[in-house]
């Protein structure tokens, strides 16, 4: 079973991203901030992680950096709904730093859940 790391500062998005992961048979592991997925990374089996960009503590753009820098081959999906810039454009940072996939919130489950599995197989 692939286990999948969550990595959002709102709650419900992450309890949406979780049910639709286990739903289709993902082990889920969260985080609220780039430091816990960080950390959560460093400590057990991770197949994908599914980060926010804006978020308080340690960004998306941040953690995507020092996941790379941990394992240059982790798959990474970036999703954003924007802050002070448009989405696109972190979105386009979030690919230069290694993410493979970007989604804008709001989420469709439909394509997140494709291209977790593109990314899996």
């Amino acid at each position: 079973m692939s286990r999948i790391l969550v990595v959002d500062d709102e709650a419900p998005i992450r309890l949406l991203l979780r049910e639709a992961f286990e739903t289709n048979g993902y082990d889920v592991v969260e985080a609220s901030n780039g430091f816990e997925a960080v950390r959560i990374f460093r400590e057990g089996e991770i197949d994908l992680v599914i980060t926010e960009i804006i978020m308080p503590e340690k960004e998306g753009i941040e953690a995507i950096r020092d996941l790379k820098k941990i394992d240059q081959d982790v798959k990474i999906i970036a999703m954003s709904a924007g802050g002070r810039l448009e989405p696109h454009f972190y979105l386009q940072m979030a690919s230069k730093f290694g993410a493979q996939r970007v989604f804008q919130k709001p989420l469709s489950i439909t394509f997140v859940l494709a291209a977790v599995k593109e990314l899996l197989q």
